[in-house]
């Protein structure tokens, strides 16, 4: 079967988040958020971890998460070791994975038998303005559309991502982060200052038209913006799951329960055939 296309381009990310750590002052807010909330959830679990490993291309935000963790590169081919793991934290750079579910794979297999998987990921939502912003330009002004921001996957969709990748109880939930920037313009230095700047490999190579940025500047000023300036949002999706393991909790069969759902609520079922209450 014939490989599909690359969605990022590695060079261009790699070379995107250098540019970032080398500027006097790296935009990592988000990353500091997404690691404090990981390990919020971390305190949530009645469990020590003694093996575990960190995903990040930001080793320096997330070494405090898990004490003395080896901290690999987010690469297409993770470097850890299968089953030698009791948790593992994919953190904040799935969003960029040229195959999602692979990385999902990769990290079950690396997990001990009811070892812990978390990771954070930009969600569907993410710069949802900005998107739009550019999107109504770019059309009006060149009668089409480049591709300027990567595609997020939404919520609903990532949950079905790790059934595929074989974790027991995945759950996931989400954090939405909404900042305010004086301009378009500040807001895409923030980005770059992430690392976070287009890296598709279907990108045009030349700078935006400065018509375009201009457009997209006055639409975004006026569709997205309150007394203190444009709004952008950041959506961070949280996945949780589990590698199986015989002694976890296994769901009661389809029509096993003992009770009724009515009677466990204290309320009164309502029978949709008649209309009436049972």
């Amino acid at each position: 079967m014939q490989k599909p296309p690359d969605l990022t381009d590695r060079t261009a990310l790699l070379r995107n988040r250098a540019r970032a750590l080398a500027m006097d002052e790296p935009a990592m807010f988000l990353q500091q958020l997404a690691a404090v909330e990981i390990q919020e959830r971390l305190n949530l679990v009645n469990r020590t971890f003694t093996a575990p490993a960190i995903i990040s291309p930001f080793p320096e935000i997330w070494a405090d998460v898990a004490h003395k963790a080896p901290i690999v590169p987010d690469d297409d081919i993770l470097t850890l070791k299968p089953g030698t793991h009791d948790l593992v934290i994919h953190a904040l750079s799935l969003h960029w994975a040229n195959d999602i579910v692979g990385q999902l794979v990769q990290a079950r297999r690396a997990l001990k038998p009811d070892g812990l998987f978390l990771a954070v990921l930009f969600g569907g939502q993410t710069l949802h303005e900005l998107r739009a912003a550019l999107a109504q330009s770019e059309s009006q002004i060149t009668g089409g559309l480049s591709p300027r921001i990567a595609p997020m996957a939404e919520i609903r969709d990532l949950g079905g991502l790790l059934q595929r990748a074989g974790f027991a109880l995945p759950v996931a939930d989400s954090l939405t982060q909404n900042v305010t920037y004086k301009s378009m313009t500040h807001l895409m230095r923030d980005l770059r200052a992430m690392g976070e700047g287009n890296a598709l490999a279907t990108r045009r190579r030349q700078p935006i038209q400065r018509d375009i940025f201009t457009h997209a500047s006055k639409v975004y000023q006026k569709t997205f913006s309150d007394p203190n300036g444009i709004r952008a949002t950041f959506e961070m999706v949280f996945l949780t799951g589990w590698a199986p393991a015989d002694s976890q909790q296994k769901p009661l069969r389809p029509g096993s329960a003992q009770r009724r759902l009515a009677d466990a609520l204290d309320t009164t079922e309502i029978d949709p055939s008649s209309g009436t209450n049972d």
